[in-house]
């Protein structure tokens, strides 16, 4: 009888995870500048210490004016983007786009996909 080779039994699935990029900055910028007038304070963008399969290398912190810790974390799971009270570490939602996460905690620009023409 042929006998299981432990090395066979190790999964070769890569979790699919989503990162900030340039766009992304892009975006945070103009959200950060068009949501001074609805609290927002700052957003900066950090690195993970240690990396966790399907979890984003990177994550961004949104400063508003009510606190002087951060508010608000996002970060990607998976084919997700989740909004994290950043206080309380409680998560707040989970989002498809990266502009509907930022929407969650303020909105202040239209999301793109909800753009109608007149």
């Amino acid at each position: 009888m042929p006998r299981k080779n432990d090395a066979s039994s190790v999964s070769n699935v890569i979790p699919f995870q989503m990162e900030i990029l340039s766009g992304h900055r892009e975006y945070l910028s103009r959200w950060v500048h068009a949501g001074h007038p609805m609290g927002v304070c700052d957003a900066d963008i950090f690195s993970v210490e240690q990396r966790q399969a399907g979890v984003s290398s990177g994550y961004v912190l949104i400063w508003v004016r009510e606190t002087s810790d951060p508010a608000y974390k996002i970060y990607s799971r998976g084919n997700s983007w989740v909004v994290m009270d950043a206080i309380r570490e409680n998560v707040l939602g989970q989002f498809r786009s990266f502009a509907d996460a930022l929407h969650m905690v303020r909105p202040v620009l239209p999301r793109p996909e909800k753009i109608v023409a007149a």
